[in-house]
C-alpha cells in the first residue's frame, strides 16, 4: 500500500514541475487534481527555451514514459551560444550538447507543457484557480481560490512559483532579492525588425556582458526574438521610468539612461520590443531549512527559487517531482515521504544555490565579460556549457 492510496492529492501550479508529478503520481494510480491559476491552456504565451539535462528533467521524462514526445518536440537548431561584449564584439561561440553522454537539448516551454498537459487524465488541471490562502480543517487541508472555489485534499504540493502562496503554510523564510533585475520583452518578425541584431544572433542564443548588465536573446519558432536585459539595481526610478516607457522613443532612452556606455546597436531592440516587463530576481537562502509538515510541501522556485544563472531551474523542479513521486508511492506513510524528500531537496539545493548566487556576481562584474568568456573556454570548444552557466 502506498502513501497516496487512497488520498486526495492536490498541487497549486500547473507549470512543468507541477505537471511532471501529476504525471508520475497518476502513472502510480494516484487521486490527483493540478489548480493552475491561468483561464486556460492557451491563455498566456510561455517564455525562453529550456535546456533539460540528462540526470534531472530528461531523467522524469524518461520516468514519465514521455521522452519520445520530447525528442518529437525539442530544438536541434539552438546548437549555439554565443558571447558578446556591450559593442556587439563577438567574444565566444559556444557549442551546446544536444546529444550523447552529458547531454543538455532544448525545447519551447510550450511544447514542453503541451506534451505534460497531454499526457494526464481528462480533467486532471482545474483552470483559472488562483490560490489564496490554505489551511488545516480536520484531517485535510483546505485551499482557498480567488472568486470564492474552494477545494480540500488530503496532501498538497506547492509547485506554484517564486511568489508561492502556499509556501507560508510551510515556512515563513520568503525569498530575497538579489539585486538584480531582469527586463523581459519580445521582438516580433525579429529578421525584418531588427536585422543587423537578427544577423549577430545567427539563429540561435546570444549573451552580452559589460558595465554589470547583460543582454540575453534567444530566437522563437515564430520569428520573434525573446530578450531578457539584464542590470544591477536597488534604484526604483528604473522601474517607474521603465513602466512609464509607453512609446518607442521612451523605450530608447529607458536603455541609454540604465545601459551607459553600451553601443547604439541594442537599440532597435529597445525600439521594437512590445511588451515589457520587470522581474527582480529572488533567492532562498542556500541553508534554509523547515520543519516537515505532515500533509504539504513544496517544489520548484516554490521551494528554492533562484536566478536563473545555474540554468538548473526547470530540471530542479522536474526533479523535485521525481524524487517526490517516488517517495509517495512507496509503502511509508505520506508524511514520511514528505520528510524524506524535503531532506534530499535541502542537501540537493545547498550547493546549487551557493554556485548560482556565485554566478549572478561573475555575471554582474565591472570585468563580467573576461571572467565568463575564460570559463566556457576552460571547458572546451567540444564540451557542453558547464552546469553553472547553463541559461
Amino acid at each position: 500500500m502506498s502513501a497516496v492510496e487512497g488520498k486526495k492529492i492536490a498541487i497549486v501550479g500547473g507549470g512543468p514541475g507541477g505537471l511532471t508529478l501529476a504525471r508520475l503520481l497518476q502513472q502510480g494510480n494516484a487521486q490527483v487534481t493540478v489548480y493552475e491559476r491561468d483561464q486556460s491552456r492557451t491563455a498566456r504565451v510561455q517564455g525562453s527555451a529550456l535546456d533539460l539535462h540528462e540526470d534531472s528533467g530528461l531523467a522524469a521524462l524518461e520516468a514519465a514514459g514521455l521522452i519520445d514526445d520530447f525528442w518529437l518536440n525539442h530544438r536541434p537548431e539552438l546548437d549555439r551560444l554565443r558571447l558578446t561584449d556591450a559593442s556587439g564584439r563577438i567574444l565566444h561561440d559556444h557549442p551546446r550538447q544536444m546529444s550523447g553522454a552529458g547531454k543538455r537539448p532544448e525545447i519551447e516551454r510550450g511544447p514542453l507543457r503541451d506534451l505534460l498537459l497531454n499526457s494526464l487524465q481528462p480533467g486532471t488541471v482545474e483552470w483559472a484557480c488562483k490560490l489564496q490562502s490554505a489551511e488545516t480543517q480536520g484531517e485535510q487541508v483546505l485551499l482557498r481560490f480567488a472568486g470564492g472555489k474552494t477545494a480540500l485534499a488530503d496532501i498538497v504540493i506547492g509547485s506554484d512559483g517564486a511568489n508561492s502562496r502556499l509556501r507560508e503554510f510551510v515556512t515563513p523564510i520568503q525569498p530575497q532579492y538579489v539585486g538584480v533585475t531582469l527586463v523581459e520583452c519580445l521582438v516580433p518578425a525579429a529578421k525584418q525588425a531588427i536585422p543587423e541584431l537578427w544577423e549577430l544572433l545567427g539563429g540561435a542564443a546570444l549573451i552580452a556582458l559589460g558595465g554589470e548588465r547583460t543582454i540575453g536573446m534567444g530566437t522563437k519558432p515564430d520569428g520573434s526574438v525573446l530578450i531578457y536585459a539584464g542590470l544591477k539595481t536597488h534604484d526604483g526610478i528604473a522601474k517607474q521610468s521603465l513602466e512609464e516607457a509607453n512609446s518607442p522613443d521612451q523605450r530608447v532612452a529607458w536603455f541609454h539612461a540604465n545601459f551607459a556606455g553600451w553601443s547604439e546597436l541594442w537599440v532597435p531592440l529597445f525600439r521594437e520590443a512590445v511588451s515589457m516587463v520587470w522581474r527582480p530576481l529572488l533567492v532562498c537562502p542556500s541553508n534554509q531549512h523547515w520543519e516537515p509538515k505532515p500533509k504539504v510541501t513544496l517544489i520548484g522556485d516554490a521551494a528554492h527559487v533562484m536566478p536563473p544563472y545555474a540554468g538548473e531551474g526547470v530540471n530542479m523542479a522536474m526533479l523535485d517531482a521525481l524524487v517526490l513521486s517516488k517517495l509517495l508511492l512507496s509503502d511509508q506513510t505520506s508524511s514520511a515521504a514528505i520528510a524524506a524528500y524535503e531532506a534530499e531537496m535541502f542537501a540537493r539545493m545547498q550547493h546549487m544555490t551557493a554556485d548560482t548566487m556565485a554566478n549572478t556576481e561573475m555575471f554582474y562584474a565591472p570585468d563580467a565579460a573576461d571572467r565568463v568568456v575564460a570559463l566556457f573556454r576552460s571547458f572546451g570548444g567540444a564540451e557542453a556549457v558547464p552546469p553553472a552557466l547553463q541559461a
